[in-house]
């Protein structure tokens, strides 16, 4: 009996305690869904590249997922990729909230390709001391290439331009007219010059303000049309992930050329000296990420193919005895490399001059000693003679099984073993030498 009572009482607990959570969770949602939902604030600062579209994607993507009310996007851009402001504009035409473009803060300016963005947004508004225009389009190759394009292509571009900034402006209700100078003029306004000319709809002082003059502003969508209660609306600020910074920050033509610099030197170390690790991975992982930003990049294939010899010229010097003059050249083709791998009409996608001959010299000091080594190691083995080397003590690079590298008076030498598998590190001694090859076998215990 005392079990059964047990029982009972212990149930009915449980159904009050299941009754009272469901309760309260119909309490909170009827409390969420009777008021205004969050506006979600992305950050959009720097250039306007793949990285960036994908951070707007996702926050626009979230923002609906989560029952906001609208996304306002604070734009600080100098322009960037006609590809990734494109897919900017198309993800916020077809949003199912209202997207507002907010130049801010003082200072900030929606240049170029942000002007693009601005003019596609539902509402637009600017900070005081901001600007926006300077549209016109970079004359760039399919390959990111400088090139002086014909009139007639040149007509073409930039009449495709004005006739999508010009189709924005119209759809939204905005200045057709200003529009369509910002790319043929590449004309700028400020933020209550843009204002009064029907640019943007709105000049706020920071973000509250801005809320507080869209509160009760309807805004019309692709599927109807959304009203704003954004006054007393909770502000959820949406930044990058880690790895959207990190690989927002890489994507930058000084970072990629530094990371393809680094690469080539790491790489060509490891080559050089098989079995030192380090050099590889950082090289390897320079690598990887010099093609990621590469990749986001509109880059001259020219340049990253002299860059490439630049590569085969320095692994070159050590195994030929050229006395620096393929050094040399790989230097002056990583020079190249570095001018025209972003060669364009555009700031935002030229390696700094000061910076290129930073890279390029610290890389030439570097191979004018590592030369300098080899070749004092190459003199010193004429001198010494074979007969000379026979017994002489060495160190496996590699694991010679029998065959593989050793180290021998700063040299690598193609080695083979009498004494079986020796692994890397170990001290060998030189027995015999025919041509190029030597051959080692392990120290005898308590041998000289």
């Amino acid at each position: 009996m005392p079990t059964v009572f047990s029982a009972k009482v212990i149930g009915r607990a449980l159904l009050l305690a299941l009754l009272g959570w469901s309760w309260l969770a119909v309490s909170l949602s009827h409390a969420q869904g009777g008021g205004p939902g969050p506006v979600h604030v992305l950050t959009a600062k720097g250039t306007v590249n793949p990285v960036l579209a994908n951070y707007i994607e996702r926050g626009i993507a979230g923002a609906e997922r989560r029952g906001a009310q609208a996304v306002v996007i604070q734009l600080d851009t100098p322009g960037g990729l006609d590809t990734s402001m494109r897919e900017i504009v198309q993800r916020m035409l077809s949003a199912r909230l209202p997207v507002i473009v907010f130049v801010a803060p003082a200072g900030a300016r929606a240049a170029s390709a942000g002007a693009f963005i601005a003019m596609g947004s539902h509402v637009a508004a600017m900070a005081p001391g901001t600007a926006i225009g300077a549209a016109h389009p970079v004359a760039l190759g399919q390959q990111g290439e400088a090139q002086q394009l014909p009139r007639t292509m040149e007509e073409k571009v930039e009449n495709d331009a004005v006739a999508y900034i010009t189709e924005l402006a119209r759809a939204k209700g905005r200045n057709v007219e200003w529009a369509e100078k910002a790319v043929r003029q590449s004309i700028s306004s400020g933020a209550e010059e843009a204002k009064g000319q029907r640019v943007v709809e709105l000049v706020a002082r920071d973000l509250g303000d801005l809320l507080a003059q869209l509160d009760g502003r309807t805004v019309p969508l692709l599927a109807g049309s959304a009203s704003l209660a954004t006054r007393d609306a909770r502000v959820v600020h949406v930044g990058m992930s880690f790895f959207e910074r990190f690989l927002f920050a890489i994507a930058d033509p000084n970072i990629a050329f530094i990371l393809f610099g680094l690469a080539l030197t790491g790489l060509a170390v490891e080559l050089l000296n098989p079995g030192a690790i380090f050099p590889g991975v950082v090289g390897g992982i320079a690598l990887v990420l010099a093609l990621f930003s590469l990749g986001t990049l509109p880059v001259n294939y020219a340049g990253l193919a002299l860059m490439g010899v630049a590569f085969a010229l320095f692994v070159a010097e050590f195994f030929v005895a050229s006395h620096g003059l393929l050094g040399i050249g790989g230097v002056v083709s990583l020079a190249l490399g570095g001018i025209v791998l972003f060669s364009s009409s555009s700031p935002l996608f030229i390696v700094d001059r000061r910076l290129l001959g930073g890279v390029v010299g610290g890389v030439a000091i570097l191979l004018l000693v590592v030369v300098r080594k080899v070749i004092e190691a190459r003199r010193l083995g004429v001198a010494i003679g074979q007969e000379g080397m026979v017994g002489m003590r060495a160190v496996a690079r590699t694991a010679l099984a029998p065959e593989g590298f050793v180290f021998l008076e700063g040299e690598r030498w193609t080695a083979q073993s009498e004494s079986g598998p020796i692994q890397p590190g170990e001290e060998v001694v030189v027995t015999r030498v025919e041509g190029l090859r030597l051959f080692v076998s392990r120290p005898q215990q308590g041998g000289a």
